[in-house]
């Protein structure tokens, strides 16, 4: 009897082959692993690190390209979820157990960008995205609240979960969003016209239309996990050929045309939360997967957290 796994991709349409998605390793790398649930994973250039976060074990780790060393980077670390990078190269973390958004600056203080919307707590934000603009756009579900396992069980004084966006220049909070189950990972079209949003619990990917005024038109549904039964959505990447990858769970890491057609997956042996490009020519994908992080050098290359254009 054969008890091998299947091979790590699985194609369902031939564009992700003639799209070099096949191409690169033939294997994962487990870069570590004795994690509770990680999330969160972003490579931080500068630094040649991968920073993400272990949610229930409240600290957040980071992995050094060069060396292999893991070590903590912030413990406690207000029950971390998303991350990401702004046009700066500063770190925007969302904070389940503190409820907040935060933005660490290049002398380490941490600044509070959103922890209220009209006067209320938000829920527990869960991802974030940056756009050119230097706008912050981010998911609000309940995750971090239902329980005291991800952060602090509380009742929710929005009493919805919804998405946001942070003014660059008021620092205002506006809802951008509603009408989720549980909206989770986000992130904007190498053109930023567009806005994918996954619905953790409804099972869809939706897409919307971003105006120039920062706000956005109704969405329609890009994919739905119904088409995979393990299928759950996490959060989302682009790579330059406009396909969007997604973290689906237990049914590993998918891959969609721009047109919505599911044309891949790797197979990965654990539940997949989060996923983000990094390393020098950005065709490494950092995989968080329940307990570990992986990486794949891939024939593919991911685009920059905050799209195209100039950056210091």
């Amino acid at each position: 009897m054969n008890s091998e796994r299947p091979a790590l991709y699985e194609m369902f349409d031939d564009r992700f082959r003639t799209g070099r998605c096949m191409n690169g390793d033939a294997g994962l790398e487990v870069l570590y692993t004795g994690c509770r649930w990680a999330e969160g994973p972003v490579y931080m250039p500068a630094w040649r690190q991968v920073i993400w976060s272990d949610i229930p074990n409240d600290r957040m780790l980071r992995w050094d390209e060069e060396t292999g060393a893991v070590g903590v980077f912030r413990r406690p670390a207000g029950h971390t979820n998303g991350n990401t990078l702004d046009r700066e190269g500063r770190l925007i973390t969302c904070e389940q157990g503190n409820r907040r958004v935060t933005r660490t600056e290049h002398d380490g203080t941490v600044t509070v960008l959103a922890d209220r919307w009209q006067g209320k707590r938000l829920n527990s934000p869960n991802d974030a995205a940056v756009k050119s603009d230097g706008s912050v756009w981010f998911s609000d579900p309940d995750f971090g609240i239902t329980s005291d396992y991800e952060g602090y069980r509380a009742e929710s004084e929005i009493g919805a979960n919804n998405v946001y966006r942070i003014d660059p220049d008021s620092g205002s909070v506006h809802l951008v969003a509603d009408g989720f189950g549980a909206p989770n990972g986000l992130v904007f079209s190498a053109d930023e016209r567009q806005l994918f949003v996954s619905d953790t619990r409804a099972g869809f990917i939706r897409v919307f239309d971003v105006r120039d005024d920062g706000t956005l038109s109704d969405g329609e549904i890009f994919a739905e996990a119904a088409a995979r039964s393990a299928a759950r959505f996490d959060n989302l990447r682009f790579d330059d050929g406009g396909r969007l990858w997604a973290a689906a769970m237990d049914d590993g890491v998918h891959c969609y045309d721009p047109d919505g057609t599911l044309i891949g997956r790797l197979d990965i042996p654990e539940t997949v939360a989060n996923i983000s490009w990094g390393g020098a020519k950005r065709n490494r994908l950092f995989i968080t997967a329940q307990t570990s992080l992986y990486s794949l050098v891939m024939g593919v290359t991911g685009t920059h957290p905050t799209g195209p254009g100039p950056r210091p």
